[in-house]
């Protein structure tokens, strides 16, 4: 955990690579409406080439789009995953990182194993991206990421009013703030103190 007058760093990138995706736009208004004393900053994954060992091998643990990405995540106090859902599935880029985060990086480890991690995500659809996120909430506890159980939150209808308009309204911005409030709750559960480790909490 940071020092008491020191902001709660998030680190939140969506699994998307649309520059326009409503998940990055979730971020983005996420980051906007964070409460107080909550510093949300969006990270992009374009950098992120597919998944090889041999590349990893060459690179001495990832190219450099992966080793900013484990960076970022190493100096975050939690993480905060939008993710799509395409086919009732989560998406293939999602995964793909997922994958690169899960590999041991010569200077941080595995960077998400004992790291506070929560799950949005937006559709256009009715579902609210319920399979993909039971999906990346499954692959995470392989990873041995300290994943918040609750709330859940599912946008759905995303881009309702049009391609022109907002694609989210008040009450997901409201809906995004008390979802932060609960994950700094769940960071503040799972801390260690004196050391700004995590350790799953008791049952």
């Amino acid at each position: 955990m940071p020092e008491t007058n020191s902001p709660l760093r998030i680190l939140g990138f969506a699994g998307s690579l649309r520059r326009r995706s409503y998940n990055r736009r979730l971020l983005d208004l996420a980051a906007k409406t964070a409460p107080g004393g909550i510093q949300l900053l969006v990270h992009d994954i374009h950098d992120v080439p597919l998944f090889d060992e041999d590349v990893e091998a060459d690179t001495h643990g990832g190219p450099e789009g992966v080793r900013l990405l484990r960076a970022a995540i190493a100096a975050a106090d939690g993480v905060l995953i939008a993710t799509p859902e395409y086919n009732q599935s989560m998406p293939g880029v999602l995964k793909n990182v997922l994958d690169w985060l899960s590999r041991k990086d010569p200077a941080y480890g595995e960077v998400l194993a004992g790291k506070p991690v929560a799950i949005v995500g937006a559709t256009p659809g009715r579902w609210g991206t319920r399979v993909a996120q039971a999906q990346v909430r499954h692959a995470l506890s392989a990873m041995e990421a300290l994943v918040m159980a609750t709330p859940q939150v599912y946008i759905a209808g995303a881009g309702g009013q049009g391609p022109d308009a907002d694609p989210f309204d008040a009450a997901t911005a409201r809906r995004l703030g008390t979802f932060l409030e609960a994950f700094r709750e769940w960071i503040g559960r799972v801390s260690l103190p004196g050391d700004g480790r995590f350790a799953a909490p008791e049952s």
